[in-house]
């Protein structure tokens, strides 16, 4: 049963006519008789009875016409209801967020939000975690989407609110799929030094690989970019290994064709990998605030 059906059936008691009810519905009278004939088949029950001189009720049917009347009337009341509540926001909200989130879940995000809030005009920015924190902080965005490594409470100004997603990541060793290391469960940044890396340029990494280097002595690190599909490309066209989030890796189709393999990089950088919104206290679009991140999550 869908609603599509029942408005069939509520144009046609309204015509009496599958004819007229077509015409009016814009579709084939065939669709409408073969949607009717689904449902009654689905309900185990005749709704109607097809004769020369029309459409007409059958008893049992006009009992569950009367329901599907009531079922119809109470979803144009929550339409109405729903209309009435996105009304009520208005303006612009101002979006900072890192690229891993960019690039995956926010475009769906961002389309859902869009439908249901067409007065509100949504404007992004770009730009890495570090940054998309300063400019919460300082007020230049609403909100910002960021990640962060497991303890948040150190890395945030006490006037900034962080609400996690249920999103979390590690960090992955990449590599081609014809490699040796896609065999491999766990990778340890010592047992790969010396393979030629391609490094996506985002402080994430490079603070990764500072951190290795000081103890255990510099990567071979081939060339940096900017652009991950690079570093994608590049690792499947057997050039080197990369490291990549597995957030940025979902949906993936260099990892969903084989053309790369994702490998969990091991101790000490097995950290979890926090998603989550920003955004200062008591502002005045808290409300469309909250509600974006409620589409965020779903």
């Amino acid at each position: 049963m869908n609603f599509e059906q029942l408005e069939y059936i509520k144009e046609v008691i309204e015509t009496k006519s599958m004819s007229i009810a077509a015409d009016n519905l814009h579709v084939s009278q065939s669709a409408i008789s073969q949607s009717i004939s689904l449902l009654e088949k689905e309900f185990g029950v005749q709704i109607f009875k097809r004769s020369r001189l029309g459409t007409i009720p059958t008893e049992e049917g006009k009992k569950i016409i009367r329901k599907i009347l009531e079922i119809l009337k109470k979803a144009d009341e929550l339409k109405e209801e729903v209309q009435s509540i996105t009304s009520s926001y208005s303006g612009e909200l101002k979006i900072a967020t890192s690229p891993s989130i960019f690039i995956t879940f926010l475009p769906r995000t961002l389309s859902k939000f869009r439908k249901d809030f067409p007065q509100i005009n949504v404007m992004i920015k770009e730009i890495e975690s570090k940054d998309v924190i300063k400019e919460v902080g300082q007020d230049k965005v609403d909100v910002g989407l960021i990640t962060l490594f497991n303890n948040v409470g150190e890395k945030l100004p006490e006037h900034i609110t962080f609400q996690s997603f249920h999103y979390q990541g590690k960090i992955n060793i990449i590599v081609p799929k014809n490699s040796e290391l896609a065999l491999s469960k766990e990778l340890q940044l010592m047992d790969v030094k010396d393979y030629p890396f391609v490094i996506y340029d985002r402080s994430i990494y490079n603070n990764l690989i500072e951190d290795f280097e000081k103890h255990y002595g510099p990567l071979n690190i081939i060339f940096k970019t900017t652009n991950s599909e690079v570093v994608k490309k590049t690792v499947s066209e057997g050039l080197g290994i990369g490291l990549m989030t597995s957030l940025m890796l979902k949906d993936d189709p260099y990892l969903e064709s084989g053309k790369i393999s994702a490998i969990p990089l091991g101790y000490p950088f097995n950290f979890n990998l926090l998603v989550g919104g920003i955004y200062l206290k008591n502002r005045s679009q808290y409300r469309l605030i909250k509600k974006f991140l409620e589409y965020v999550e779903i």
